[in-house]
């Protein structure tokens, strides 16, 4: 059983930024594809960023791209969201997840292909 723990979530101004973290305790961190997701508040789940196990591939949400980078460290079992430029519409709770994939290159972005998430962290923009 893998387990996520989020963290770096909080109030900020629009323009403002986070950084998001993920620590994990698998032991084979470098095997999973990670992602992070968000639910604002009266919607569904939303994809918004995705790395690869190697962390050499990631893709993004069109709403977030170009404001917002997915890294990874593999030595310390984390994988970071930076947030920057933030809008309102940004605010969400924001959920990391996980899953072993036998490929290095893979990103996910599909939320049925995790099976480990995290409790999520909220993340309030005031405008």
């Amino acid at each position: 059983q893998v387990q996520l723990v989020e963290s770096g979530g909080g109030l900020v101004q629009a323009g403002g930024s986070l950084r998001l973290s993920c620590a994990a305790s698998a032991r084979t961190f470098n095997r999973y594809a990670m992602g992070w997701f968000r639910q604002p508040p009266g919607k569904e789940r939303e994809f918004v960023a995705a790395i690869s196990a190697s962390g050499g591939r990631t893709s993004y949400a069109g709403s977030v791209r170009g404001r917002f980078t997915i890294s990874r460290d593999n030595a310390k079992n984390t994988v970071y969201l930076q947030m920057n430029s933030l809008k309102p519409e940004d605010t969400a709770v924001y959920y990391c997840a996980g899953t072993l994939h036998p490929l290095y290159t893979a990103v996910v972005t599909t939320g049925r292909e995790y099976p480990y998430w995290g409790q999520g962290t909220q993340v309030t923009v005031s405008s």
